[in-house]
């Protein structure tokens, strides 16, 4: 099955800071990749933290966090733990468990992970495709969108609600102060900060849908695809 896709680790670097993917504007930058930011976000946060051990090498430091980040809903941290298992870096090599996950990280249907997850099934046994369905649902029950999404979207409304100190959002003339390069303070505006697609569930989640669809891809070569999530409909 060839392909010229990019490496997924390449890819995942790519989308650990998405607001460069689709924003050239400073104050978006300077917001996503602020602690403030990220405290109200463990998607991300979790993300980010496990890419850096990744690069360090620190596999199972980097492991620890993707699992984290799988957690809050995080398709790119659970592509991570997916390819992680499958090689044995930061854990035993558990080749079911590792499709499982990447399953997982295919149920928004982004491109890449769809062909990642085929790339695994093609190379299990029939005994372990046997296992891989009888073991899903558990991990969908967990970790599936359904219930993990709505956790992310908890922490959000409460961090909205509570820093602005209104139920309704207003921010009026909020200043935020975060800390810059050098750690020069860069004071946003609140009306920047407060952007529904950081904070607002279905804005939040289409920002994070284009930032992934807009990553480089290449050209691949593939299999008809089968249908592998246990009682889940596309």
């Amino acid at each position: 099955m060839p392909n010229r896709l990019p490496s997924l680790i390449v890819l995942l670097a790519l989308a650990s800071t998405p607001v460069l993917a689709q924003d050239s504007a400073t104050e978006d930058a300077a917001v996503v990749q602020s602690r403030s930011f990220l405290n109200s976000h463990p998607d991300l946060r979790y993300r980010i933290a496990g890419m850096k051990a990744y690069q360090k090498s620190q596999y199972a430091e980097a492991l620890r966090y993707f699992r984290l980040g799988a957690y809050y809903a995080d398709k790119p941290s659970q592509a991570m733990v997916a390819e992680m298992l499958w090689k044995g870096e930061g854990a035993d090599r558990k080749r079911v468990e590792g499709y499982i996950w990447m399953d997982l990280a295919a149920e928004r249907l982004f491109k890449d992970l769809i062909i990642k997850r085929e790339q695994f099934w093609s190379e299990l046994s029939a005994d372990e495709r046997t296992q891989a369905i009888k073991a899903g649902q558990s991990f969908y029950n967990k970790y599936g969108d359904a219930v993990a999404k709505p956790r992310v979207e908890k922490i959000l409304e409460r961090d909205r609600r509570n820093i602005t100190g209104s139920r309704v959002g207003f921010v009026g003339t909020l200043k935020i102060e975060i800390p810059g390069p050098g750690g020069m303070p860069i004071l946003i505006n609140g009306e920047d900060f407060y952007q529904d697609k950081f904070w607002k569930p279905e804005a939040y989640w289409s920002w994070q849908n284009v930032t992934w669809k807009a990553l480089p891809t290449g050209t691949v070569t593939t299999s008809e695809l089968k249908p592998v999530a246990p009682e889940k409909k596309p």
